[in-house]
């Protein structure tokens, strides 16, 4: 492990000699069993891109960015076949979370690489660092953190860091 990595635990994590409070699955930490398993997966991932929404964040970040539309969604329907992809709202009828929300979680959120870019339907959809709904609110799988230490995080943040994640 490196002094630079993000060091996500059950409770807290530990980035550039900071512990920051956070909120993981409402499973808890471990191995990922599969889609809508509520686990936050052990391992190392790296911060790939960053889902900002123009009209209420505005980031400094070596991440690339991607604006957040009206339309934008994260499939996590196993049938779908742009299953754990960003993708525009269609009519084709498949599960997905809607990525402009009503509430500030996802204003900013930056997606690891656990099972992305190249999916496999069923291990389990995409695991963002995202804003926490309250102080260690449990996610569906994800990582959360109150937003001005995610701001933070994705500021101060190089390429050659990881997010360790601990069980």
């Amino acid at each position: 492990m490196k002094p630079t990595d993000l060091v996500v635990t059950k409770w807290n994590a530990r980035y550039r000699g900071r512990n920051l409070p956070c909120s993981v699955g409402r499973h808890g930490i471990g191995v990922k069993m599969g889609e809508g398993d509520g686990m936050t997966p052990v391992g190392e991932f790296q911060l790939c891109i960053i889902g900002v929404r123009p009209d209420r964040a505005i980031l400094s970040s070596v991440i690339p960015q991607q604006a957040i539309g009206p339309n934008d969604i994260w499939s996590d329907d196993v049938k779908d076949p742009g299953y754990n992809l960003w993708q525009k709202r269609g009519s084709a009828g498949y599960r997905h979370e809607v990525l402009r929300r009503a509430d500030p979680l996802y204003d900013a959120f930056g997606v690891l690489d656990f099972n992305w870019p190249n999916p496999v339907p069923g291990a389990g959809s995409a695991i963002f660092l995202h804003a926490w709904r309250k102080p260690r609110h449990p996610t569906e799988g994800c990582i959360a953190f109150d937003p001005r230490d995610l701001a933070w995080i994705f500021a101060s943040w190089h390429n050659r860091n990881r997010v360790v994640v601990r069980g």
